[in-house]
């Protein structure tokens, strides 16, 4: 298993959760765990993905996500859980 983290953050709107997992679901990218809330009209994402199946690389992935992200008006950021979990260590 590939896990890989996604986080999305920017203003809320209808279809970012619907955009973001049709990526995925397209990619063969699997959901494991989902966590989304709305703060003061500010959507915020966090998933953690298998990428395993993919035939993308995270590179690929990541700038695709990123150019969706663009077009509906969020940030979409993404990466390997090892490199997550260095970078949020104390």
């Amino acid at each position: 298993m590939q896990k890989t983290i996604i986080t999305v953050v920017g203003k809320d709107a209808v279809g970012i959760i619907a955009k973001v997992c049709t990526y995925l679901a397209s990619n063969q990218i699997n959901i494991l765990d989902i966590s989304q809330t709305i703060v003061s009209g500010y959507f915020n994402m966090m998933m953690i993905a298998d990428t395993s199946a993919s035939n993308k690389t995270t590179e690929e992935v990541r700038h695709e996500l990123h150019q969706i992200g663009k077009e509906i008006g969020v940030d979409i950021h993404v990466q390997h859980e090892g490199i997550f979990e260095m970078m949020h260590r104390i």
